[in-house]
């Protein structure tokens, strides 16, 4: 049976004498949006990092096609693997055509220049993420959820097929937040994109995400469908928090309704 193309194994992780994750194993469904969730301080973004090569584990290693990820040319893994961070950075002025445009970075050699390929990458990109009538705006003219899409269109351009996404709806409103997790599911079915995320949300992970991955003290706890992984146990046991599941009355998917003190009682 063929193995995930990303994968940790017994991967331990910390900052400075903190661990922070300690033997963790896990394997990125292919072609799949993968949510992981968890309670503040469980690891969620530390294991994102981890995953893409931005932070060095203590022992273990996490293996992208097979291969030690730590131990591959920094131009290979960017041909190969998309990190998206909580907050990314980009210089003043910038519009986003030029953002998008480095996403092709990776793909620049000496013997190989910008070329029309480049062109119709980025213009590809733009296209997806709906952004093509914003291509010549400055990212600081644009609102929360158009710069989170023009980020997402430079990881697109820079043509992985695997996308790791930091917390993509952190400081947007609701309707933003579902329009950045709808570009990610059509990521997966247009474009066959494996995608890994960090999101908070309980319930738009459970509607969004094919599978679920939960993390508590750094280590995986529970992870599988949706269904099958959002119960309430777990709720009461990794999150400390009293809760129904019922099924989301529009997609299906569970839908976590917390229970307040006063409720509980009766």
């Amino acid at each position: 049976m063929k193995r995930p193309r990303l994968r940790a194994e017994s991967l331990h992780v910390g900052y400075g004498e903190t661990p922070v994750i300690e033997g963790l194993d896990l394997e990125v469904l292919d072609d799949a949006v993968t949510a992981v969730i968890g309670p503040n301080g469980s690891g969620k973004s530390t294991l994102l990092r981890a995953m893409g090569r931005l932070l060095a584990p203590r022992r273990g290693q996490v293996l992208l096609d097979g291969k030690r990820i730590d131990r591959m040319p920094t131009r290979e893994v960017a041909t190969l693997l998309g990190v998206l961070p909580q907050t990314p950075r980009a210089p003043d002025g910038l519009t986003v055509a030029e953002l998008v445009a480095h996403g092709r970075h990776p793909h620049q050699a000496w013997y190989r220049r910008w070329s029309t390929d480049d062109d119709e990458s980025v213009a590809a990109a733009l296209r997806m993420t709906g952004m093509t009538d914003l291509a010549g705006r400055v990212l600081d003219q644009l609102s929360g959820g158009q710069r989170q899409r023009a980020w997402i269109s430079m990881a697109l351009a820079q043509g992985t097929e695997l996308l790791l996404l930091d917390e993509p709806t952190t400081y947007l409103d609701l309707a933003h937040q579902v329009e950045v997790l709808e570009l990610v599911r059509r990521l997966r079915t247009d474009l066959g994109r494996t995608v890994v995320m960090v999101l908070h949300d309980l319930n738009l992970a459970a509607r969004y995400a094919d599978r679920m991955v939960v993390l508590g003290d750094g280590s995986v706890v529970a992870q599988g469908a949706p269904h099958e992984v959002l119960t309430e146990d777990l709720l009461r046991e990794v999150f400390d928090l009293e809760a129904r599941v019922i099924s989301d009355p529009v997609a299906g998917t569970p839908l976590v309704v917390p229970v307040s003190p006063r409720t509980r009682a009766h």
